[in-house]
């Protein structure tokens, strides 16, 4: 495990007068949102965080070497550790045991001062509670002082008091619990979802073994993470389909008190930033302090670099964005009474991690650079290269703006506008292909419903600078349509389309161009993404005719459904079947009714973890690198069944 434990302070034993309880549980059930986001699927997977979170403080604290997951049939989850287990004596404030308070209790933990924790993932302290009122029932079973003890609860309730039902040799929290069908919108668990969370976990935790393991019929599979490079593997991995431009992570670290940081990182070819961030193991997707400090030593160390060394001459400066193109880097924090902004724990907020993180990386980096040259140079080179792109990303910008400035006539030539000017009821549909969009135009509410139809291959932004973005005539007509500029200038205010609808064929060129927008949007535009801006419509696959009634089905399942339904109970009737081989395909009534009516149609909002996701993924399938692609194939290919050639 990482070393942060200098000074000390966490003590051995963990029992009852650790746990404090700051309030009762209240409203969870009636508002679970509040506790863990949404009641959707990303709300469902954050029940198994809060308690492999509980497990990871165990660690962090020193106790705890390794974690099971494992998802069983009917979608009930077991998380197991061998920490010190959950304290099972009479808890003072409440006369309660402490493991009848910690699932029953909102805000109470071992985290509050109670000397239990010195640094901890949940300062909230509402995991176990949360999970235990938002389950059909759990079961808590702690392994402690030879006893195991067990507890048992339905959607909050206690079903069975605390007691022992065996010995034991070894110590740990075994929490099953199955998800309350009541609360989520579907109960069923991604395993690529959670094995994704829980390598995350690995990584952060150098050493800490955690295993995943799927037990449901059909998708049995597992796998057992242990990283005991830490966040320097973490490094590695995101780069694994990039070029480096240096074969060595760079590594960094160092302590104040009781607060600890660590730094990895390792620049690519490419022309993209990736800094992730963490605090106590909490991904801060706004990053926070201890990025504002990463940022600020690094742009710092880097030019002081270049002027020492002759490479940067003159009032030559490279800004901060120029020094961060093309670096992967994970920033990994320790520290005592985290303060994250909002319950959803987005950002840092605690400003002695500035301090921290600028210190450690000033110290390190420069005195990296000044044991290794050659990598010095690569990257100086790199940003200065960076620099003269970026100004002439700025001519392009400006010429953008001054022929915006003409208003309607800057507009373009294949976008068909609508007649409302208020964005909040405009929709914009990015079309594939001119036959799809003329049938849009044609089949649309054109008081609020914008057509822009796309030809020819789309721009890879993955392997050109801005610079070339700005002048890409495929890509132009989407930013000045859109009208709220690009990059570091776009500005949400500025939109003048809320809805902003991809509408591609469903085969394999439609989820091409699919994955190319959305790596624009979230490489360029990612409050659009962020606020929700961005959907894409679900076209159907299937036309089902009887007589003169037309059905639509949009699966497999759907259609086989339909098709029973439509013969009745005349099961001899002839129902005729056929696939639409593209939106184009289809007459402007038939896309009105089927993909574009608000009334009728299926629109998939895109969050920022799909964008992720589709980034990663067409950074991998369509990457410089072979093996990066074979490997994603082979994983993938069970899946590949039912294709249409």
């Amino acid at each position: 495990m990482t070393d942060y434990n200098e000074n000390e302070k966490v003590t051995q034993e963990y029992d009852a007068s650790q746990i404090q309880v700051l309030e009762g549980l209240e409203a969870v059930r009636k508002r679970p949102g509040m506790y863990i986001g949404s009641t959707s699927s990303s709300g469902l997977h954050h029940l198994v965080y809060e308690i492999v979170d509980n497990s990871i403080d165990e660690a962090l604290a020193g106790f705890c070497s390794e974690i099971e997951v494992r998802i069983r049939e009917g979608n009930i989850i077991t998380v197991v550790d061998n920490g010190r287990g959950i304290p099972v004596d009479i808890q003072e404030q409440t006369g309660k045991s402490a493991l009848e308070v910690v699932f029953t209790v909102l805000h109470a933990g071992g985290k509050f001062g109670g000397g239990g924790y010195k640094v901890s993932g949940g300062p909230h302290g509402v995991g176990a509670s949360v999970v235990n009122a938002l389950s059909e029932w759990l079961e808590a079973r702690v392994h402690k002082d030879g006893k195991i003890y067990e507890m048992k609860f339905s959607r909050g309730d206690i079903t069975q008091e605390m007691r022992i039902v065996g010995d034991t040799d070894r110590t740990g929290t075994t929490v099953t619990f199955k998800p309350d069908p009541e609360m989520f919108d579907d109960t069923v668990y991604s395993y690529d979802i959670l094995h994704d969370r829980m390598r995350e976990e690995a990584f952060l935790n150098a050493g800490l073994k955690i295993r995943i393991i799927d037990e449901r019929k059909g998708s049995e599979q597992q796998d057992e993470m242990c990283y005991e490079g830490g966040i320097r593997e973490y490094v590695s991995f995101l780069n694994k389909s990039k070029d480096a431009l240096h074969s060595n992570v760079i590594y960094m670290s160092g302590n104040k008190d009781e607060s600890f940081a660590e730094i990895a990182m390792q620049y690519n070819d490419g022309y993209q930033e990736n800094i992730t961030s963490f605090a106590n193991d909490v991904r801060t997707p706004e990053g926070g302090m201890h990025e504002t400090g990463f940022k600020a030593a690094l742009t710092r160390v880097l030019n002081n670099y270049g002027i020492k060394t002759g490479i940067i001459k003159g009032d030559d400066k490279v800004s901060g964005e120029d020094c961060r193109e093309g670096l992967t880097a994970v920033i990994s924090v320790k520290l005592p009474d985290a303060q994250f902004e909002g319950q959803t724990k987005q950002k840092l907020g605690n400003s002695e991690m500035r301090t921290l993180v600028d210190s450690v990386v000033s110290d390190k980096l420069e005195q990296f650079l000044e044991e290794n040259p050659a990598v010095g140079r690569a990257i100086l080179d790199k940003a200065m290269m960076a620099n003269r792109a970026r100004e002439a990303a700025r001519a392009a910008r400006e010429n953008i703006r001054r022929k915006s400035a003409l208003g309607g006539a800057a507009m373009p030539d294949k976008l068909r506008d609508c007649n409302e000017n208020n964005p909040e009821l405009t929709e914009l549909y990015i079309v594939e292909g001119d036959s799809a969009g003329g049938s849009a135009t044609n089949g649309r509410d054109s008081r609020f419903q914008a057509i822009l139809p796309l030809w020819g291959k789309m721009l890879n932004v993955e392997k050109v600078r801005a610079d070339k973005i700005y002048g890409n005539d495929k890509l132009r007509p989407v930013i000045v349509a859109m009208g709220a500029g690009l990059g570091d200038d776009f500005d949400i205010n500025k939109l003048r389309y809320h809805k902003v609808i991809i509408m591609a064929d469903a085969d394999v060129d439609g989820s091409h161009i699919r994955t190319l927008l959305l790596t624009f949007f979230f490489r360029y535009m990612q409050p659009l993404i962020r606020e929700g801006y961005v959907y894409a419509a679900v076209p159907p696959l299937y036309k089902l005719t009887r007589g003169k009634t037309t059905r639509v089905a949009f699966s497999d399942e759907e259609r086989d459904a339909v098709s029973t339904e439509m013969r009745g109970d005349n099961p001899n009737a002839k129902v005729d079947i056929s696939r639409f081989k593209g939106l184009g395909e289809m007459d402007p009534h038939e896309l009105w009714e089927t993909t574009m009516d608000p009334k009728q149609r299926t629109l998939k909002r895109i969050t920022l973890e799909d964008a992720s996701k589709a980034d990663e993924t067409f950074s991998i399938l369509m990457g410089e690198k072979v093996e990066p692609r074979k490997e994603f194939i082979e994983r993938k290919a069970k899946y590949a069944v039912n294709l249409d050639y």
